[in-house]
């Protein structure tokens, strides 16, 4: 199966640079997963299209202020961190710009001396591991020191941290947000709650792979970087309970959807206590065992995500669904819209 399958042309302007100022007033394409027919909406009547019985399922991630600026010790030479992943302790894999000046040995300070970071070992693609130094607490300091770490197709500089954070963040750990849990906001979770659909968390902690372009023409030669995953006894228990009681099972986001496929294929279908790292792709001719509908934002061309919607929906409905988005102008990405797929 080609990339270019699902592929589809995208005025650059239609990138959201911004959130909307009320999270849930962003616009909702509803798309029929059998039909393909569309129905256009505002987020903040989701409701309407949920039923007593059903559970969404939300991924409580917490994004990390994980950009940091900051001088070789040295030289004095500007550079830029990007936390990836803690290792153990104070040592992170981190990517690093320029990489060129950052080999063994180099000392990266931050907020004047406030946070060091030595470099340990030398990877690919800019990578490397790290081991910091600092007084207090490392979270602390890195909600003082650090900048939130948005996409790369986001140019404008973000006013409040908080807006690329779910409602609901927890469990600190990505390096992006799961976007499509944005347009929540406390009170319609509320709301949903009291009509009767419950609420399960899950955790997967984003990584940079998710903004990673599939490079390779036949999709079957892609690798997916790995990420941790998280589910509790509890919500394993619930969703065992919702599935045995009719009802549906309606992940936010692609990130929950992964995580509850990963799990649900080792178990043919039922949910378990778990955590551990996935690499799972999902792409057309995928069969679902446990999901029955999901809520995204609008994808990039060409990539995994768009892929997992198609293997869901059809990739004729999608791309067909996606040419009706651009002609609407809906606002595309992280920022962007919301898709309602059941």
């Amino acid at each position: 199966m080609k990339v270019d399958l699902f592929d589809f042309f995208l005025p650059e302007e239609l990138i959201a640079q911004t959130p909307l100022e009320k999270r849930e007033e962003s616009r909702l394409m509803v798309l029929n997963k059998e039909t393909g027919e569309t129905k256009h909406d505002i987020f903040k009547n989701i409701k309407q299209y949920l039923k007593p019985g059903d559970c969404l399922v939300l991924n409580d991630t917490k994004v990390l202020p994980a950009r940091l600026f900051g001088v070789k010790q040295d030289t004095g030479a500007k550079v830029e961190l990007l936390l990836l992943k803690q290792e153990k302790g104070d040592i992170w894999e981190a990517l690093v710009k320029p990489a060129k000046r950052v080999k063994i040995g180099t000392v990266l300070e931050f907020g004047n001396g406030k946070l060091k970071a030595t470099c340990k070992k030398e990877m690919d693609h800019g990578g490397r591991i790290m081991e910091f130094e600092y007084e207090g607490i490392f979270y602390e300091v890195l909600d003082e020191l650090g900048h939130m770490p948005l996409p790369p197709y986001i140019k404008e500089q973000l006013e409040e941290k908080d807006r690329y954070q779910t409602v609901y963040a927890r469990e600190r750990g990505s390096a992006a947000a799961p976007t499509a849990g944005l347009h929540f906001t406390e009170a319609l979770l509320e709301e949903i709650k009291e009509m009767g659909v419950s609420l399960a968390f899950i955790t997967l902690h984003v990584g940079l792979g998710t903004f990673r372009p599939v490079s390779v023409e036949d999709i079957n030669e892609h690798e997916m970087h790995a990420e941790f995953y998280q589910m509790t006894e509890g919500t394993a228990r619930l969703l065992n309970e919702v599935r045995e009681r009719g009802g549906r099972i309606i992940t936010v986001g692609t990130t929950s959807t992964r995580t509850l496929e990963t799990i649900a294929q080792k178990y043919d279908g039922r949910f378990q206590e778990e955590s551990g790292w996935t690499d799972i792709f999902i792409y057309p001719g995928y069969e679902f065992k446990a999901i029955d509908g999901m809520i995204t934002n609008f994808h990039l061309p060409k990539s995994t995500l768009i892929m997992l919607i198609s293997a869901l929906a059809g990739r004729e409905n999608v791309l067909k669904a996606y040419e009706e988005a651009v002609n609407q102008k809906y606002r595309f990405f992280s920022f962007g819209d919301a898709m309602l797929i059941i």
